[in-house]
């Protein structure tokens, strides 16, 4: 038997170091060569790390959040493949949603130490520990929300885990014990405690991206209301008469439509501003951005050259990448290059937004819901299906004058949803 040591590699485009997201093994596991060990994200991707060796873990190197260098030890093996030269096959890279996120990182961010957790560090533990007054007793969520059902106080419940963490176990035995009604039923017990939760991995991306797209990014917002009742009506129709190999139509597609019409005419919201360089690229091609919700986050996926594709395709192509992103499985061309971005909440939409620029865009528009409500029409009141379209511009790029024109060009192609189909 040997020692092995595991260094992280080089996982791709000269990346010179990986944050660990989650281990997915702990000290005095035996795993089996190829066994997922971490994950670790890099500004690209999301990373599973394998392992390249069957053996015991005897030391587990850097904590959840941390920063580990490429050629740093990242996990020691009681092996029979002696030494830690052996070669390590590439990883295999799952594109995450991270993919999307590529904010620079602040410099004054250095990487951080080391942690090293061996088989003899971990102190011992008694069969039950008890705790002080004041002292919160550790348990996962779903055991606190079963004492609460039981009227338990958790205080009093003796803990068997790992650091005197109460188990279900632990639990039912306070219960057959009499200790049932440690809190009488119906009691209104005061909450105590806070549960620190460190800004990790895709989170702390996101946390990332919106700061630096507020620091950099003079925001200008506009809003204003839309009549979407013929374009409700026209998409009623078409998904009622859709073939069966075509996709359903929410109304993305038609607002990426009136983009790929208005944009000619506005080339500097189209466009990715270099505020470094002070040169603001303005693009032909119309790469529309579609924020999706995640289990993780918020991830924004790009439908590349919408000016070619049609209103089916359209929706195709972004129920194909909605579906890749929230499965993991978005490919890295798939995140990135964006031109402006959609953001929408579909029927959570509320009445207004102030959507965050996905830098280093200098637009983004935000459709809210859609509600029945009465207007004047002809000196009428009538009901009709109202929408109000918010918006967030660049103030450094765009003026003022220029994006509320462009949200009213945007505004009369969905009024008149038959300017979607003229060239």
């Amino acid at each position: 038997m040997g020692t092995f040591v595991y260094k992280l590699p080089d996982v791709g485009e000269g990346t010179a170091e990986a944050e660990i997201v989650a281990w997915h093994v702990q000290v005095g596991d035996v795993v089996e060569e190829d066994q997922n060990l971490v994950d670790v994200m890099t500004d690209k991707a999301t990373v599973e790390m394998t392992s390249p060796v069957s053996g015991k873990i005897i030391a587990l190197h850097g904590a959840p959040g941390e920063m580990a260098a490429v050629g740093a030890p990242l996990v020691e093996f009681e092996t029979e493949v002696k030494g830690g030269a052996r070669p390590v096959p590439p990883p295999s890279q799952a594109v995450s949603e991270a993919a999307s996120l590529s904010p620079s990182r602040a410099a004054s961010v250095a990487p951080a130490k080391s942690l090293s957790v061996t088989a003899n560090s971990r102190p011992a533990q008694s069969a039950f520990v008890t705790r002080g007054s004041g002292e919160r007793p550790v348990a996962s969520p779903a055991i606190r929300q079963r004492a609460r059902e039981l009227g338990i106080e958790l205080q009093f419940v003796p803990g068997s885990g790992p650091g005197g963490r109460i188990t279900h176990d632990d639990l039912d035995a306070f219960v057959a014990n009499g200790g049932r009604y440690a809190v009488p039923t119906g009691h209104r017990a005061a909450r105590e405690g806070v549960e620190a939760v460190k800004v990790i991995g895709l989170r702390r991306k996101i946390a990332e991206k919106m700061q630096e797209a507020k620091r950099r990014i003079p925001h200008f917002a506009y809003v204003d209301e839309v009549d979407m009742t013929e374009l409700e009506a026209l998409r009623a129709h078409l998904n009622a008469n859709k073939r069966s190999d075509q996709p359903k139509l929410n109304v993305l597609p038609f607002f990426m439509r009136a983009l790929v019409k208005v944009l000619p005419d506005y080339p500097q919201i189209n466009a990715r501003f270099d505020d470094e360089a002070g040169i603001v690229h303005r693009h032909q091609a119309v790469h529309v951005g579609i924020a999706t919700q995640t289990a993780n986050g918020l991830v924004v996926p790009v439908v590349r050259h919408v000016e070619a594709l049609d209103i089916w395709q359209c929706a195709a192509e972004v129920a194909r990448l909605a579906s890749a992103t929230r499965e993991n499985k978005a490919k890295a061309e798939d995140l990135q290059g964006s031109t402006i971005t959609i953001t929408s909440l579909g029927p959570l939409g509320g009445l207004v937004t102030t959507p965050v620029i996905n830098h280093p865009e200098v637009a983004i528009i935000g459709p809210n819901a859609i509600v029945e409500r009465p207007v004047v029409r002809d000196g009428q009141i009538v009901v009709r299906k109202m929408m109000n379209l918010s918006s967030s511009f660049d103030h450094r790029v765009v003026d003022g004058y220029d994006a509320a024109e462009f949200i009213q060009r945007i505004k009369a192609v969905l009024q008149h949803p038959a300017l979607l189909f003229m060239e």
